[in-house]
């Protein structure tokens, strides 16, 4: 009996310990199998050490394209970055962007909208600022066929060459009473004027006081947007509006928009048959669309009122940063300015304004515009969204994944750009010879990736051909027309901002000296 009972528990204690020898082996192979996933098939890019609640703040500053520079050195150029919290991935280099820009595209396609969306009555109807959807699709078929299309620019030529008549005006009144003028505002007030016509020439001919009004609303919309901190965009203070900026951001958008639905009931009056007139400005040509029963899509009024809202904010402060930084890099290099007018002198002569026609045949005026975005890019920090699952350079990205490239970074890449921190035209000249007149840009197909200051892939910037018409003509005529000089004789200041921006910190103020009267 002894013996039995023996070999019994024995039996008790083999079969035991076999399930426990299997239980272990089933944890282990698991963890094995768990360890060996996460590092294979989820291998997420770098990220520094965060903190709780405020994940990254402690190590971002007021200038974030700065911020993300110095923290790409350190993790690599593609890294995990949070703030508050919202996670992003940031992209800093050339062959990351051209993973998202080119070979997946179609993945990077969409935009996210920031924090102040969530004061924003117009949430979810943005097309710069929108998904990838069948609205942006139609609106960007829409503005690369007719509101921006050739004809459509041509259309405008006139009114460019008004305003920048306008803009010599005003500096030759300054240089004749001896007065500094600040270049910010007066380069604001062209491009301000220039979409103004463009978009609305009949409320900025028949009733300048709207127009005026519509501008002070713009600008009082984006200057309580740029009051709202990056804490209380992304940070633990998101959803407090403490400082009312929120709330006062919503009612001026709520202003606007009552303005704008008044604007439209004028212009639906003027579409006769469902047909703008000829010669429409955007908002006609947009109202057609609108009132269009065979239209693709059937737009909304708060998508119109959008719309123009992003036109706006998308180009009158970074068109007129654009050729803010570019003067003032002429100015810092006064060689280069003197190459500069030389070549126009050459080319257009002594006796008239250089045009936009004249443009193809000043490849150093092109070389300086180039040089200067490269540097200064007023979107220096392009946003996007990931719609799927994908592997850049590797890692794991996720679909909803928030994305940033520092085109900031990207375009002062040292591998690819000798001395990236100067200011060098002739880097885009194919030869460097002095003889003007015979140079040729250079074709840009071998910066594709490491030049980015339209952004790139489907959601570049649809708007570049005017920007750069402007752009060209404006710098021309400045350098052609007037000398420069800075109070005290030192270099202007052309530090960055704060933000998301590359462009200046502080505004262009110098004296004009008259050389050349156009009129």
């Amino acid at each position: 009996m002894a013996a039995t009972g023996t070999t019994g528990g024995d039996m008790v204690d083999y079969v035991l310990l076999f399930f426990i020898w299997v239980v272990s082996y089933l944890v282990v192979r698991l963890l094995i199998k768990t360890y060996t996933n996460s590092r294979t098939t989820n291998r997420k890019p770098p990220s520094p050490l965060s903190l709780p609640i405020i994940g990254h703040l402690h190590l971002i500053g007021s200038k974030l394209p700065v911020s993300f520079q110095n923290l790409a050195r350190r993790y690599g150029p593609l890294m995990r970055i949070r703030i508050g919290g919202t996670t992003f991935v940031v992209a800093s280099g050339a062959a990351a962007v051209k993973e998202m820009f080119k070979t997946q595209d179609i993945n990077f396609a969409s935009r996210f909208e920031f924090g102040p969306s969530d004061y924003n009555m117009y949430k979810g109807a943005g097309f710069i600022s929108g998904p990838n959807n069948t609205y942006w699709r139609f609106m960007k078929k829409l503005c690369m066929t007719k509101l921006f299309a050739g004809p459509q620019l041509e259309r405008f030529n006139q009114i460019r060459e008004q305003e920048l008549e306008n803009l010599l005006k005003s500096l030759l009144k300054s240089s004749g009473e001896g007065e500094a003028s600040d270049l910010s505002t007066e380069l604001t007030a062209l491009t301000n004027n220039l979409l103004c016509r463009m978009a609305l020439s009949k409320k900025c001919s028949e009733n300048a006081g709207g127009a005026t009004e519509l501008r002070k609303l713009i600008v009082e919309i984006m200057q309580l947007g740029a009051k709202l901190s990056l804490n209380e965009i992304l940070g633990p203070l998101k959803k407090f509006d403490l400082f009312g900026h929120g709330r006062k951001l919503s009612e001026a958008i709520w202003r606007y928009d009552q303005f704008f639905e008044e604007m439209m009931k004028e212009y639906e009056d003027l579409i006769v048959d469902g047909q703008a007139k000829e010669g429409a400005d955007l908002m006609s040509i947009v109202l057609e669309t609108y009132k269009d029963p065979t239209a693709e899509v059937k737009l909304t009024r708060n998508q119109i009122k959008f719309f123009f809202m992003e036109l706006y904010m998308a180009s009158i402060d970074t068109l007129s940063a654009a050729i803010q930084s570019a003067m003032a890099e002429l100015i810092n290099h006064p060689q280069v300015f003197m190459k500069l007018r030389e070549e126009i002198e050459i080319v257009v002569g002594s006796s008239r304004l250089v045009k936009e026609s004249d443009v193809p045949n000043l490849p150093y005026l092109q070389a300086v515009v180039k040089e200067s975005l490269r540097l200064h890019s007023p979107g220096a920090v392009i946003h996007r969204e990931c719609t799927q699952d994908c592997k850049i350079l590797g890692f794991d990205v996720k679909a909803n994944t928030k994305i940033l490239v520092n085109a900031y970074t990207v375009m002062r890449d040292p591998d690819h750009w000798q001395d990236p921190e100067e200011f060098v035209p002739e880097r885009f000249l194919v030869s460097s010879s002095d003889k003007l007149g015979k140079r040729q840009i250079i074709d840009m197909k071998e910066h594709e990736f490491h030049y980015l200051p339209f952004g790139g892939g489907r959601r570049g910037c649809f708007g570049e051909t005017h920007a750069l018409r402007v752009t060209h003509a404006t710098i021309g005529a400045l350098t052609q027309c007037f000398d420069w000089k800075v109070k005290g004789g030192g270099k202007i200041d052309i530090n960055i901002g704060s933000g998301f921006s590359g462009a200046m910190a502080l505004p262009l103020v110098c004296y004009p000296v008259a050389r050349f009267d156009p009129f």
